[in-house]
């Protein structure tokens, strides 16, 4: 049975004593034991968040990391860095760094790889845009992402990796994609991961949707079969709306 995971994607909100705050708050809330509860933080305020999630069943995650251990990359953080602090999971591949920051589905596939040695899960973004799936070529695009994405890896590792399906146009836009259309496209990975690694890796891989998520629609979402849990961002914010999706 796949335990459903609900990550929040803070991007980049909140300061340090912010961060505090809404971590003291969403703590406040009684949390479903069979929902496992992730908070993706900005790197600034991962140390501090830590010391608050201690004793708590909430994971911690980063929003970003590099591929390589340590070296010349001005401004960036080495998953020794996230791993010494206890960071759980990393969101790669998010559709703000792709569009934003030119991520690849090489560099994807780099940084998986690198969160994997240094056991820390990834949760990875695929998505399409609007003009994708106007065009009618939406289910290619996310199959070919999937494939890119796990180049080379293992299927041993399948159970650690989480894939967040996010379409492009419904992320931050107050647009959502219908329950059947989510259930859809998340089906699609679930059968790409099948053609890759086998019904094991099928049945086990645990799939999100993200994209304007909210307390009104994650019932919903989370009645579909292919459904495995949200990546959250504006209401995860909020500590009372990011419990009501976690207590869907």
């Amino acid at each position: 049975m796949r335990i459903p995971i609900i990550a929040g994607n803070w991007k980049m909100n909140n300061t340090i004593s912010q961060s505090i705050d809404l971590v003291k708050n969403i703590k406040k809330e009684d949390i479903k034991d069979k929902v496992e509860v992730v908070l993706a933080v900005p790197f600034t305020s991962l140390y501090e968040v830590k010391k608050h999630l201690d004793g708590t069943t909430i994971k911690l995650a980063a929003q970003n990391m590099h591929w390589e251990d340590k070296g010349a990359y001005t401004g960036e953080i080495s998953p020794l860095m996230l791993k010494e602090i206890g960071v759980d999971y990393c969101i790669i591949g998010h559709s703000e760094r792709r569009q934003y920051f030119n991520e690849t589905d090489e560099t994807v596939n780099k940084k998986i790889k690198a969160a994997l040695k240094h056991n820390i899960k990834p949760i990875v973004c695929v998505g399409e845009s609007l003009e994708e799936r106007e065009r009618n070529i939406h289910e290619d695009i996310v199959k070919d992402q999937v494939i890119k994405a796990l180049e080379g890896i293992d299927k041993s590792f399948i159970k650690d990796i989480v894939i967040a399906y996010e379409p492009i146009w419904a992320i931050g836009t107050g647009k959502t994609a219908s329950s059947e259309d989510a259930n859809t496209m998340c089906g699609l990975i679930r059968k790409t991961i099948g053609h890759m690694y086998g019904e094991n890796a099928k049945n086990t891989i645990r799939i999100q949707y993200g994209g304007s998520v909210k307390p009104e629609n994650i019932k919903e979402l989370m009645e579909k079969e292919e459904i495995d849990g949200a990546l959250v961002g504006g209401a995860s914010l909020i500590a009372e709306d990011f419990i009501r999706i976690v207590n869907y």
